[in-house]
């Protein structure tokens, strides 16, 4: 039984309005829904239908952004990561099905503070990626995204090292993760690891992060981000901190 299964009406209530929140920042800096979720959800539903209940929401969630940002989607870039990235996201995501919940929550704790780094150093890229390297990028992405949640940061990073600006990377992003998202959701709920109790979660969430979307275009032409990116790196690490913390302590005892 997973913490999925007795939920209340006042936690639904609470995950509804986070996931509105997050998927707002998420529409106007790119990133921090897959971030800031999983610190929230893990300590209610449990770690272990973390990322494919995010899984299912990211469907909902990137499907709106691609509706509200379409008119500056660049379709090719997004084939090219996003179909290169399927086959190892699959592995991935297969894989991460085999762990357990202490584990779980060591290895999303230590990725969610590896990611703050690793996207400042992405961040730095200035020579255009290649085709071929984006393919690459893709292949490393997916491999990493099956199994993890909150690896949007590399994927903007990807598509801002292959030329891409301001609301064309979010759009982008979406069809990608949108893609990807397909190719996780059926590798979990083939491996048993989407109960109801979970695709109800999902749903709630699903439904939650869709106007911020729309919300989020409205905002995202005058806001400057840059503020909020280091409020939310912060966060990262102290929550990622927290769900690694408790990973060890499960194990050690």
């Amino acid at each position: 039984m997973t913490g999925a299964e007795s939920i209340t009406v006042i936690e639904y209530g609470f995950i509804a309005l986070a996931a509105l929140a997050t998927s707002t920042i998420g529409g106007v800096t790119g990133y921090g829904s897959g971030l800031l979720m999983p610190l929230i959800l893990a300590p209610i539903i449990g770690p272990e239908v973390v990322v494919p209940v995010l899984g299912v929401a990211a469907l909902f969630n990137n499907g709106s952004r691609v509706v509200a940002f379409w008119r500056v989607l660049d379709m090719r870039r997004a084939l090219i990561v996003g179909l290169s990235a399927a086959p190892t996201c699959a592995l991935s995501a297969y894989f991460y099905t085999f762990l357990s919940g202490p584990m779980v929550s060591l290895v999303l704790g230590l990725v969610l503070v590896a990611l703050v780094p690793a996207r400042r150093a992405f961040a730095r890229i200035e020579k255009r990626l290649s085709d071929p390297m984006l393919v690459l990028s893709g292949v490393g992405y997916g491999a990493l995204v099956g199994g993890t949640s909150g690896t949007g940061v590399l994927l903007i990073a990807i598509l801002l090292a292959a030329g891409l600006q301001a609301r064309a990377v979010i759009a982008t992003d979406a069809a990608t993760t949108l893609l990807i998202g397909i190719v996780k959701t059926l590798v979990f709920q083939s491996a048993g690891a989407l109960p109801p109790s979970a695709w109800v979660v999902a749903l709630v969430i699903g439904v939650a992060v869709v106007p911020g979307a729309f919300i989020a275009r409205r905002l995202s032409e005058g806001l400057d981000a840059k503020s909020h990116a280091a409020i939310l790196d912060g966060v990262v690490v102290f929550g990622g901190l927290m769900l690694a913390a408790q990973g060890v302590r499960a194990l050690a005892f």
